[in-house]
């Protein structure tokens, strides 16, 4: 029977916490675990087709709908729980610039008694991920782990790559909030910064909001998978991940109040132009009223007078002038 598979594929396979076999054939694998009943193995899958996925599936008894899941593409970040494995998805994310769409790369993973399947729906460098199991300051975790050791390594990145972004973004805000809280209201383009990184925080949150309630199904008490070497480890995660989401709900009610007070400003200002023009149409209207007076074919004192032009005038410039200086008065100019 034919086993291989067309999708790129990485394997490691782990014996008391060390590394001692890493990119094999997946035709391979089976073999491996028999040889090594101490063992437990990572694959990763980038991009498996659904020949793909069925075939593991078969191998290590995978559930069909599971396997759908890992298939889908934009799934919400979820722990599901099957007789004979976990199934967990959950997203990757960097900002490379805080105004852009946040890169996400979307990790299935399967979670069986030996191995950690793990499925990336994009291409993405997960070296990051093997990084995090080598650390030397884990060697004896991972020794007493096994597979529950690199669930938490997968967990650990994601988190971390969550609040990093979300920090990142926080950090930011900070020149915007200095170009808002100007006078008179922000420049359009810093406007249209701060409606982008709301804009990031809102795709962001997606991805970070339902961890907490991952990682807690983890730890519930009726889940043996985790033992107690571990248990302060996963609290540490489900912890950075209560912290990540802080830092987007906080960052997202700065940036909503920013913006909010940016458009009061505006508001005012424009109430202060609107003063103003209402001011000079009165200001005005004295010296049109009182010419269109004059200037009709009706005798007045001082009509065709000298005197009368003089008369005509002083009314004007007393008249405006009075009343400029009580518009300026009420704040109005």
């Amino acid at each position: 029977m034919t086993t291989a598979i067309s999708c790129p594929v990485q394997t490691r396979l782990y014996s008391r916490g060390q590394v001692t076999d890493q990119d094999f054939a997946y035709e391979d694998l089976a073999g491996h675990l028999r040889e090594h009943p101490e063992a437990v193995a990572w694959l990763d899958l980038c991009e498996p087709s659904a020949a793909d996925l069925a075939l593991v599936g078969d191998e290590y008894g995978l559930h069909p709908l599971a396997i759908e899941d890992a298939l889908a593409d934009h799934e919400r970040p979820k722990l599901d729980r099957y007789p004979d494995h976990l199934f967990v998805n959950v997203y990757a994310v960097s900002v490379p610039r805080p105004e852009e769409k946040p890169h996400k790369v979307e990790i299935s993973a399967f979670v069986t008694k030996r191995v950690l399947i793990t499925v990336h729906k994009r291409e993405g460098d997960v070296s990051i991920l093997t990084d995090r199991w080598d650390q030397k300051a884990d060697a004896e975790l991972s020794a007493s782990g096994g597979i529950n050791f690199l669930l938490y390594g997968l967990f650990d990145t994601v988190v971390d790559s969550q609040y990093a972004a979300a920090r990142r973004i926080d950090e930011s805000m900070d020149s915007i909030e200095d170009a808002m809280l100007g006078e008179g209201g922000a420049p359009r383009p810093v406007r249209m910064r701060g409606f982008a990184l709301r804009r990031t925080l809102a795709q962001l949150r997606r991805a970070v909001a339902p961890m907490q309630d991952v990682v807690a199904g983890i730890l519930r008490p009726d889940n043996d998978l985790i033992d107690d070497s571990l248990r302060p480890y996963y609290r540490d995660v489900e912890d950075h991940a209560e912290r990540a989401l802080e830092s987007i709900e906080h960052s997202l009610t700065r940036i909503t109040e920013l913006l909010d007070a940016d458009l009061n400003e505006q508001s005012n200002v424009l109430n202060d132009i609107t003063r103003k023009l209402a001011a000079w149409a009165a200001i005005i209207a004295v010296p049109t009223a009182l010419t269109g007076y004059f200037g009709q074919n009706l005798p007045y004192p001082g009509y065709q007078k000298t005197w009368g032009f003089v008369e005509s005038t002083v009314l004007i410039v007393v008249l405006a002038t009075g009343l400029y200086f009580f518009l300026k008065k009420r704040g109005w100019l």
